[in-house]
């Protein structure tokens, strides 16, 4: 059995290493994990999630003894735990990640050891809505990945056992589809999911000061704005790190509510059902085509 090793035991790398122990039958005894916060170990370590815990200055003893590694940090802090630790990953070592963006984080690892193998990925998910869009390792329960989506994007070097043995982990872990594309495609789409997404939501919050509005609410304010209870420090680093792309979809969304809002100002109702009936075929379309 290897020995599984989690860099950065917040939300998602403890949400991981649940997954691990629960859905993938990895005994605690192979779990680890190295992080900045004490408590956040301690508690990992008391509730039975991993075995042994590590500060983030003493990453190297842990990563000196995993089999495969979960990286479960921000890019830039990723690229710099990759630079500071690259002499103390075991020889053979499978790395994964689980960054937002990663057109960089490809880049990064292509230059790594030749010695192990570095798969970029992306799980698409976060938390339930139980957990009232708080983040951190205390919420990792509530990060569910069952039915969810998991993007890799892998290079010409990754070794094709590697590649079998972490999709089939992700599928244990309760991932239903996972998607290959490039870095590029990743950071392309991506923008438009889940980017975009977040900065309308954001948006929305922002342009109403009335804090009591929601007595108002029926479900679609609720459904909109849900994700704009975000990790202000992690979005806005990959709002800066895809950029480029990013404001890209947003001229695309201003473009059609800017139609849409001609369309309403003008009166023009029969043009504007017409619009909106494309938009709900269109949606229904997505919906056939993912399976839900």
């Amino acid at each position: 059995m290897q020995t599984f090793g989690i860099a950065g035991l917040g939300l998602m790398g403890g949400a991981i290493a649940l997954s691990l122990r629960d859905r993938c039958s990895v005994p605690v005894q192979k779990i680890f994990a190295c992080d900045k916060d004490t408590d956040t170990l301690n508690s990992a370590q008391q509730d039975g999630i991993i075995a042994k815990g590590w500060l983030s200055e003493n990453a190297g003893e842990m990563l000196s003894q995993c089999d495969v590694v979960f990286l479960c940090l921000n890019p830039s802090t990723l690229i710099s735990f990759l630079e500071k630790w690259e002499t103390s990953f075991k020889s053979g070592c499978l790395i994964t990640d689980i960054a937002g963006t990663k057109g960089s984080i490809a880049a990064a690892a292509e230059k790594i050891r030749d010695d192990i193998d570095f798969i970029p990925g992306h799980p698409m998910a976060g938390t339930h809505v139980r957990a009232g869009g708080k983040t951190g390792f205390a919420n990792s329960a509530f990060c569910d990945f069952t039915g969810k989506n998991y993007i890799i994007t892998p290079l010409t070097r990754n070794k094709k056992e590697n590649l079998v043995f972490l999709k089939d982990l992700i599928y244990k872990m309760g991932f239903a589809n996972i998607t290959e594309v490039a870095p590029i495609e990743h950071d392309q789409k991506i923008a438009f999911t889940s980017q975009l997404c977040h900065v309308i939501a954001a948006s929305l919050i922002d342009c109403e000061p009335d804090t009591e509005i929601t007595r108002f609410g029926g479900g679609s304010f609720e459904d909109l704005t849900r994700i704009a209870m975000l990790n202000a420090p992690m979005w806005t680093e990959l709002f800066i790190e895809n950029r480029a792309l990013l404001l890209e979809r947003i001229e695309q969304f201003k473009a059609s509510l800017d139609t849409i809002k001609s369309l309403i100002g003008e009166a023009q109702a029969q043009k504007l059902e017409e619009r909106l009936s494309l938009v709900r075929e269109r949606r229904e379309d997505m919906a056939n085509r993912a399976g839900k």
